[in-house]
């Protein structure tokens, strides 16, 4: 497919500019005008911006800007647009800077003195919020990718479960089952949620339920771990946000000194949750213990 530009010229500056998140035919028109006419590219993996300016017959002068160079390149680009050139900053899917390297371009560049202009387009936060439907989901925080590990991703944890707010995370397919798991010891396994698998991809997949039900989805099938993540989840109401009671913690206690039946009655009436979600808690947490016990064996 060629493309030819409508742009004779460009004016200098950076051009933080949206690519598809999957589906190639998710570019704006200006996008591409605005690709074909500047100086250079500074691309977050210089094969994947290849293929798509190939897809629309656009050829460029690629350079790479990754997390690990992007100090070094921003300070060249900069002086690149100071001498007269046109920048157009991209990465692999999405927006540049959100949740992708980029924002060390646009700060060095203001602060420069030179013209950032955006080029809006697809951008997997806003599609997965656009097909939600949820009545609390007019105001919502997005998060980005969890801190992989350590007390980071603790504090980041304890704070998600007193946010009022519908949030959005993003999550890579070799994290997701140990997030969702981090989210139901943190959350409430009755918490309502969405998964967005692949979105604009061949295999794109949305699925709703609790954070317990999307858990048992994602065992349920090897190919449900696979792909790019954008996991939204409700928000807390009062007993969540009030002096907050671990369920799952709580249960795990009380399993072990009481009936199962039993275990989920008191911690219902402590928690104020309904009892067929911390049933399926209970007997989840049970499982694990077993198959821990055994693993150790």
């Amino acid at each position: 497919m060629l493309h030819n530009s409508s742009l004779d010229r460009i004016e200098a500056g950076l051009y933080v500019l949206a690519t598809p998140i999957g589906n190639l035919r998710d570019i704006t028109l200006r996008a591409l005008d605005v690709l074909s006419a500047v100086d250079i590219v500074a691309a977050e993996d210089t094969r994947v911006t290849r293929h798509l300016l190939a897809h629309y017959g656009i050829e460029a002068k690629i350079v790479s800007l990754r997390e690990h160079n992007e100090a070094r390149q921003a300070q060249w680009l900069v002086e690149q647009i100071q001498t007269g050139c046109s920048v157009a900053l991209v990465s692999d899917a999405g927006t540049p800077g959100i949740s992708d390297p980029g924002a060390g371009v646009v700060r060095r560049a203001r602060a420069a003195g030179v013209n950032v202009w955006p080029v809006p387009g697809a951008c997997a936060l806003t599609a997965a919020l656009s097909v939600l439907g949820w009545e609390r989901a007019h105001h919502f925080a997005f998060f980005g990718f969890l801190p992989a590990r350590g007390g980071d991703r603790f504090r980041m944890l304890k704070a998600l479960a007193i946010q009022h707010e519908t949030f959005v995370l993003y999550e890579a397919p070799h994290r997701i089952a140990e997030t969702l798991d981090d989210l139901i010891a943190h959350l409430a396994a009755e918490r309502p949620a969405g998964v967005f698998r692949e979105l604009t991809k061949k295999f794109e997949q949305v699925q709703f339920g609790t954070l317990a039900e999307l858990r048992a989805w994602m065992e349920a099938s090897e190919n449900h771990r696979r792909g790019e993540f954008v996991l939204i989840v409700q928000g807390a109401d009062e007993v969540d946000a009030g002096v907050r009671v671990d369920a799952s913690r709580l249960l795990s206690l009380l399993t072990e000194h009481v009936p199962v039946k039993e275990a989920v009655r008191i911690c219902a009436e402590v928690t104020g949750r309904k009892r067929n979600a911390l049933y399926d808690l209970a007997l989840q947490l049970k499982s694990r213990s077993t198959t821990s016990i055994e693993s150790n064996d």
